[in-house]
Parts: structure tokens; C-alpha cells; sequence
């Protein structure tokens, strides 16, 4: 899976470096490489391109961070418990001491 959104990311890249060709200097990368336009190459690779856009999408929702991949839900609270052991009042063996 991960190959795949990889790969997706990849076609995503293309896509965004084509766009910004166009929009600073009027030129259409694919549509040079592929044949114009209207080519069918370039056509597919349109269209692969938006496929992975779509995609693209749910990794934009997705978790992130070192936890990404743990599917497991996260409450935020804290077990503060001491596992049946006694808490040591350390306050009161001070004051037995200076007594």
C-alpha cells in the first residue's frame, strides 16, 4: 500500500510542477512531452494525475506523526494508578525526624 500512495504522491508532484509551469511561463509540460492537448498520452496522463489528486485527499485527512500507523482510538486519559502498591507520606517521616 504504501508503494501505491507513493506513487500517487509522485503523479500529485508532476501535476502541481505542470500547473506552476503554466501559471509563471505559459508552458504545458505534459502537453510538450506527450504531444499536445489533445494527444491520447497526454490525455492519460491528465487524467492519472487527477485520479491521484482524488486520492491524495484521504492521506490529507489521514493521521500523522509517529502513531500514524496505530489504528487505535486515543481517549487522552492518563492511568495515574500505582499497580497495589502504598504511597510513602514523605511529609510525615520528615516531621518524625525534626521531632
Amino acid at each position: 500500500m504504501e508503494t501505491i500512495k507513493r506513487i500517487l504522491l509522485a503523479l500529485v508532484i508532476i501535476g502541481a510542477i505542470n500547473w506552476g509551469l503554466i501559471g509563471l511561463f505559459q508552458f504545458d509540460l505534459v502537453a510538450t512531452l506527450f504531444g499536445g492537448q489533445d494527444a491520447a498520452l497526454s490525455r492519460v496522463v491528465y487524467t492519472l494525475v487527477g485520479i491521484s489528486g482524488i486520492f491524495c485527499l484521504g492521506m490529507l485527512f489521514a493521521p500523522m506523526g509517529k502513531d500514524a500507523r496505530d489504528n487505535s482510538v486515543r481517549t487522552g486519559n492518563l492511568n495515574y494508578s500505582t499497580e497495589f502498591g502504598e504511597e510513602t507520606n514523605h511529609f510525615s517521616e520528615d516531621k518524625e525526624k525534626r521531632e
